[in-house]
């Protein structure tokens, strides 16, 4: 059994280890930054975990590929063992899931990481999104003579990078309300709105569109676990919904902004896909 001193440690390995693996993983930049999109590009070269990940070269990504050397090694965090929220170890005979492999490819890690579900593990992002405006005018890109599109971005206390709110899906919750609970975790206090705010808000938030379902190329990856998400936009096209919020850093994120929509924007690796997607929906080119 492992003591609560080993656990410590592990967790401080992997909090120190997660400010390197954000550095590698913006060399990459799937998304805003580069036309070619490559399988599992940020998981790859994370350094998420206390083990190192069996390296995969580009063309060896997909499972369809023959790789007979792959030998990845097998990691799941200790505090798994204990965490009555997480799946059972899989070697319990009664626990059988129904999982495959990473759909998406070779990670070059087996086990579940810091995951606590075997296979997918259910997400939610809330997206929510203005145009940036000046007098009532909306503001041009200079660069590509389109609308400036900002949405609300925390700052995430463990990476040190802006971000897309969002989080887990509890067992029970639709992805919808896992949204909106996350977003109100981590960005807004309700209490703290005026009425008129919390009005403007209730009407809002009726109004949603998603902007993607599926896989997110997650530094927690492995073989076996990985993250799937739903985001949903909720625009204010006019700005009339959003213009009394008053944004507040809660929960996991220090600091909580809106955030321009530009080409050299820098973010947590895995949301600038989730980014693209919006863009398309808004028809905004950069």
């Amino acid at each position: 059994m492992f003591n609560k001193s080993f656990l410590l440690l592990n967790g401080i390995l992997i909090s120190v280890s997660s400010h390197i693996e954000y550095k590698i993983a913006d060399i990459c930049k799937i998304g805003t930054n580069s036309s070619v999109k490559r399988m599992n590009a940020v998981c790859r070269i994370s350094t998420s975990y206390p083990v190192k990940r069996f390296f995969v070269p580009n063309d060896k990504v997909s499972w369809s590929i023959p790789f007979p050397d792959y030998a990845p090694p097998n990691y799941s965090a200790p505090h798994l063992i204990f965490a009555s929220w997480a799946d059972p170890d899989i070697t319990k005979k009664k626990f059988k899931p129904k999982w495959n492999e990473d759909d998406d490819g070779r990670t070059g890690l087996t086990g579940r990481g810091r995951l606590g579900r075997w296979g997918p593990n259910h997400a939610g992002d809330a997206i929510v999104t203005r145009w940036k405006c000046l007098n009532g005018v909306k503001q041009m890109d200079a660069e590509s003579g389109y609308p400036i599109l900002q949405f609300v971005a925390i700052l995430r206390s463990d990476c040190k990078k802006w971000a897309i709110p969002g989080g887990f899906v509890n067992p029970k919750e639709t992805s919808s309300s896992a949204v909106l609970r996350e977003f109100f975790e981590e960005a807004i206090n309700i209490e703290k709105q005026s009425k008129d705010a919390q009005l403007a808000l209730n009407d809002f938030f009726k109004e949603e569109k998603q902007v993607y379902k599926g896989y997110v190329d997650d530094p927690r990856n492995t073989d076996n676990a990985w993250i799937e998400t739903t985001a949903i936009n909720f625009h204010d096209e006019n700005g009339h919904y959003t213009s009394n919020i008053a944004l507040d850093a809660r929960d996991d994120a220090v600091d909580v902004k809106w955030m321009d929509v530009v080409k050299d924007m820098e973010i947590y690796p895995p949301h600038y896909t989730l980014i693209e997607h919006l863009k398309k929906l808004h028809n905004i080119k950069s």
